[in-house]
């Protein structure tokens, strides 16, 4: 009868240590982004002026960036620098996920966490590295130079982080697309032969997404295009040698792992 009662109990403590070990998770995720962001505090100006160089570059001369709202000046290049400190603390915020996360996972679920994980981070980064030093130096210079008569091309510095940061999601999940094959083909949730199968489709759905994540015009829209079926192409290439695991509940009765 104690043994029967005791169990709620037991549960309901289990869930709460399990609250308390994510707050505390989280809570050391945010202070590591919150010293990151104190460091680089004093180069917010710098940063933002890096990450503006695509357009600045671009603009005819003496064009400058213009602030149409009275904090744009600091709360712009504050959100910059903290965009910059989350990148920078990244691995640290990711191991404190992984740390949460891998005591429930079996043994061979963390085999396959790890490597996703770390592989879409890094193709993710790639996606913004792609669109700061490939896309916004043609897109730019196309726009400027497009420019009508008597009009000078200028832009506010928060619509200006607005469409950076758009391009920066749109680019960076575009090239996680080879992560998404290489996870669906090795749990077996699609055949490699039926994504081969649906090749046409993705390269008329790739330029359906250049079409509505990038500039109205057709060098953007390539320039995502392309590579998400460049990547597309990559992902399948790679999940033929990866091998897909047997659905006969081995995996079921594998013991989980404490660490």
């Amino acid at each position: 009868m104690n043994d029967t009662s005791s169990a709620p109990e037991s549960t309901q403590e289990t869930f709460v240590s399990h609250l308390v070990e994510l707050r505390t998770r989280l809570l050391h995720a945010i202070i590591a982004v919150f010293v990151v962001l104190l460091c680089l505090f004093p180069w917010a100006k710098d940063i933002y002026a890096l990450l503006a160089a695509p357009l600045v570059k671009a603009l005819p001369s003496g064009a400058t960036m213009i602030a149409t709202d009275v904090t744009g000046t600091f709360l712009v290049p504050l959100k910059v620098t903290l965009m910059a400190a989350f990148l920078i603390a990244l691995p640290y915020v990711l191991y404190q996920m992984w740390a949460f996360v891998a005591p429930g996972l079996y043994r061979h679920e963390k085999r396959l966490a790890l490597p996703v994980i770390m592989s879409s981070v890094v193709f993710f980064a790639l996606g913004m590295c792609f669109a700061y030093f490939v896309v916004f130096p043609i897109a730019f210079g196309f726009f400027a130079g497009y420019a009508p008569t008597g009009v000078q091309m200028m832009t506010d510095i928060d619509k200006y982080l607005s469409f950076v940061m758009t391009m920066f999601i749109a680019f960076g999940i575009t090239f996680e697309t080879p992560v998404v094959v290489i996870v669906l083909v090795r749990l077996g949730v699609v055949s490699l032969e039926k994504l081969r199968a649906i090749r046409g489709y993705v390269i008329v759905g790739a330029f359906v997404v250049g079409a509505v994540f990038t500039p109205p015009d057709i060098l953007s829209q390539l320039m995502m295009a392309l590579p998400l079926w460049l990547l597309y192409e990559l992902g399948l290439l790679v999940a033929r040698f990866i091998s897909v695991p047997k659905r006969d509940g081995d995996a079921v009765g594998e013991e989980k792992s404490a660490g």
